[in-house]
């Protein structure tokens, strides 16, 4: 467990003020980002049968809540935690064109999180997906779709600013692109999450890219990505520099979808080639999804940085080790 606490923090807004900018925040947010990449709000799952290959296995050691139900025995279902397979399935499932995406509210547990001022082990997004044609599979593609969802959040800075002018974190302007092994050849003696806070702190925002293949100089990834949705050379990390905290914070992680040929390599690169048997892993590699680009954005995160909050248990209803609420009262953090 490790916790920031800011000096002399003031949290400026009242729980039930608080409340009533989350949910400003939310409703506002995601019709704004649905206008702006044209996507259609659909209803999403909370778990689904570990046997479709469905769950977002994340870094690969992270073990999802799962259970048994009366009338389905022997089906081991999950909880999902995110919905990254899920989605390109059901943008072939329900019939989706070109250019044409979905986002949803999604809900998760993550168990194995390490908790501190931005991780919980529950986790709420936005995910979203939107289909591409195989032309589109490229950076220019990718830029282009992180600068719309930096102008949607930037929106929202100046409507929380209108609602709430005590209370607004301001952003930078723009957003900057650097790849992951730009990093590592100026900062090699530091750790790639030392080095996202170091660009971070020098650019505002920024987009880390290239995330889960391995590196030249420490033959190691910058950050553990699963093999089978992003395009590890198309794929990255929206991050801000949170100033009353001292720290880079992540508000999304996207990219473009794996196409058949990227995820028969990164399955060997991952030593998870047993997965090409899997309902989903079979469909993908035999062509029949469509491509697409997509990722999460962090809806308490967003609220976090939007109303310079530090601590995202002041923004989300979740549990929290007694250690980590007493320091947070002392310092009058108000964990919800």
């Amino acid at each position: 467990m490790n916790l920031i606490i800011p000096k002399d923090y003031d949290p400026k807004l009242s729980i039930r003020e608080t409340e009533a900018a989350i949910r400003y925040i939310r409703e506002t947010f995601q019709d704004e980002f649905g206008k702006q990449l044209n996507l259609q709000r659909m209803s999403a799952p909370m778990f689904v049968e570990k046997s479709t290959g469905l769950n977002d296995n994340l870094n690969g050691i992270e073990k999802p809540v799962s259970f048994e139900m009366k009338d389905m025995p022997g089906e081991t279902i999950e909880i999902v935690h995110s919905l990254a397979k899920w989605k390109r399935m059901a943008l072939k499932k329900y019939g989706f064109g070109l250019h044409e995406g979905l986002y949803t509210n999604m809900n998760a547990i993550r168990k194995d999180e390490d908790l501190d001022n931005f991780h919980s082990i529950y986790v709420d997004q936005w995910d979203w997906e939107k289909v591409i044609s195989k032309e589109e599979r490229t950076e220019e593609t990718l830029k282009d779709t992180v600068r719309q969802i930096f102008k949607v959040i930037k929106h929202m800075e100046d409507e929380v600013w209108y609602k709430y002018p005590q209370a607004v974190y301001h952003l930078p302007d723009d957003i900057h692109f650097v790849t992951t092994q730009e990093l590592e050849d100026r900062w090699p003696d530091l750790t790639p999450m030392e080095r996202e806070d170091k660009i971070a702190k020098e650019m505002g925002a920024v987009f880390v890219m290239k995330i889960g293949d391995k590196l030249k100089r420490s033959g190691k990834p910058h950050d553990g990505r699963a093999p089978d949705y992003d395009d590890w050379s198309l794929n990255g990390d929206i991050i801000f520099w949170y100033e009353p905290l001292q720290k880079k914070l992540e508000i999304s992680s996207m990219g473009i979808r794996v196409s058949p040929e990227s995820m028969k390599y990164q399955l060997e690169q991952a030593g998870a080639t047993d997965r090409e048997k899997l309902p989903f892993h079979k469909m993908l590699l035999n062509g029949e999804l469509p491509y697409t680009i997509g990722g999460g954005i962090g809806q308490s995160r967003l609220c976090m940085l939007l109303l310079g909050k530090a601590h995202v248990g002041e923004v989300q209803a979740s549990i929290w080790p007694d250690e980590m609420l007493k320091k947070c009262q002392a310092a009058h953090i108000q964990i919800l």
